[in-house]
């Protein structure tokens, strides 16, 4: 079983060890629709101990099924949940973000919630039937968003139907989130190689390694590699 969660627990002096998850990745890998075994697994090792918990979040979404079962089990947690994002928190992500107490967000973070969506082949009734479905998943989801932003349901529908991203500042604004991160917030985070700062530089070396290793590009062709570099900054997208 491949787990997109990780428990770290860290003493705090004159005070009970601090258990803070982890959720990387995407939700779910392999759905756990019909899965009696990882819901449970996730469950038993959230109620394994109590007292309040910290979640970091940076996932691009995945099973809404999964994230709403894990929503249902942080809001009937007892102690409190507070939710930091660090990266990303999108689509089903966010869903699970919204079930924090308060909800923390770095400033270079986002929040993406969009419609969900399914494939499904059939005649004109299965896909009506589809359509219908993934109404009702929408309306369910909206729940979530308003409880915790308190904003009308409509104005949560548009924001569905147009994607949207919001970085911290639009996130606070809206309700979604309730402080934006500061450097002592990030001093539980107890993972390596996790920075608060964005360097191009970093992502622009990184982004000619992958690159490079994805058209077996050898050194002596690193030219082309800007050149393709060069072509992708003229392109131009709309969030």
């Amino acid at each position: 079983m491949n787990k997109f969660w990780n428990w770290k627990k860290k003493n705090v002096k004159n005070e009970a060890q601090k258990r803070t998850l982890f959720l990387n990745g995407t939700i779910a890998e392999e759905s756990w629709f019909d899965d009696d075994v990882t819901p449970k697994l996730f469950k038993d090792e959230l109620m394994a101990e109590d007292g309040d918990i910290t979640i970091w979040i940076n996932s691009p979404g995945g099973d809404c099924v999964a994230a709403a079962q894990i929503y249902n089990m942080l809001m009937e947690y007892q102690g409190n949940v507070t939710i930091k994002i660090d990266g990303i928190a999108a689509s089903a992500a966010s869903v699970i973000a919204m079930a924090g107490n308060r909800v923390l967000m770095s400033p270079v973070s986002l929040i993406m919630i969009h419609n969900p969506s399914t494939v499904v082949m059939g005649d004109g009734e299965e896909l009506q039937k589809a359509i219908d479905m993934l109404s009702e998943v929408k309306e369910s989801i909206i729940n979530a968003y308003e409880i915790k932003t308190g904003l009308p349901r409509t104005k949560l529908s548009h924001l569905m139907n147009n994607e949207s991203f919001m970085n911290a500042n639009k996130a606070l604004e809206l309700g979604f989130a309730d402080e934006i991160m500061q450097r002592e917030d990030c001093e539980d985070i107890g993972q390596p190689n996790v920075s608060m700062l964005f360097s191009k530089t970093v992502v622009i070396n990184n982004l000619k390694s992958k690159i490079a290793k994805m058209c077996h590009i050898q050194e002596k062709q690193e030219r082309k590699v800007d050149d393709c570099l060069a072509k992708l900054e003229e392109i131009k997208y709309k969030i």
